[in-house]
């Protein structure tokens, strides 16, 4: 079973669901990295693997995030890089 993702200090979740609405997150807790279209799909595979951004979860989160991602990019055809 996926570790339940923390609550972050440093994030509205109230941001993600008004910049995108209500759509499936990779991260639900926290409204972050959308998985609705292709595009946000690509895009939250690059975000999460900034350095930076995967720093502020626990390597489980990590995770967690990426499972959620490649799920996602499997189901609508989009090829990632896990490399």
């Amino acid at each position: 079973m996926s570790p339940k993702i923390e609550r972050r200090e440093d994030v509205n979740p109230e941001e993600g669901l008004r910049e995108y609405g209500d759509v499936a997150f990779a991260d639900e807790t926290n409204h972050k990295y959308p998985i609705d279209t292709p595009e946000h799909i690509r895009a939250a595979w690059s975000y999460i693997n900034h350095r930076d951004n995967a720093a502020k979860y626990d390597a489980d989160e990590v995770t967690t995030i990426k499972n959620k991602i490649k799920a996602a990019a499997k189901k609508v055809g989009v090829e990632i890089d896990e490399g």
